[in-house]
């Protein structure tokens, strides 16, 4: 599960993370589609710590029936928990299932993500 601060809730959050423009960036591979929005780190903000990274999750009903979209869902945030750390402090991540996320193992999920995640954070090829 992920912690409460690290997540996106509101419909204006996604619309900011899937946006794209000068820091909205997206990859797709076969099993999904990541949105990341870099953070948005004021260097003059009176907070003392930088805003937490927050991911969210769309999973359509081409996945499939209710209880595999909840087990790809499940698998997505656990995957994403490990991963937070990796990227820019006050990014928004929109992680978008494909229809053949529902038919995917864990391992696949992973692959998948992993490669888009470096990708985004240009470690990756095109």
């Amino acid at each position: 599960m992920l912690p409460t601060d690290n997540r996106l809730r509101r419909r204006e959050d996604f619309a900011t993370a899937v946006r794209r423009g000068r820091r909205g960036r997206r990859a797709g591979r076969p099993l999904l589609v990541v949105h990341l929005r870099s953070g948005s780190t004021d260097p003059h903000a009176s907070g003392e710590s930088a805003p937490p990274t927050r991911a969210g999750f769309v999973v359509s009903k081409a996945v499939g029936g209710a209880v595999v979209r909840n087990r790809v869902k499940r698998r997505l945030r656990h995957l994403m928990r490990e991963r937070l750390s990796e990227l820019p402090p006050g990014s928004l991540v929109v992680v978008r299932a494909l229809p053949g996320a529902g038919d995917a193992d864990h391992a696949q999920l992973a692959r998948d993500l992993d490669a888009a995640l470096q990708r985004l954070q240009g470690r990756g090829a095109r």
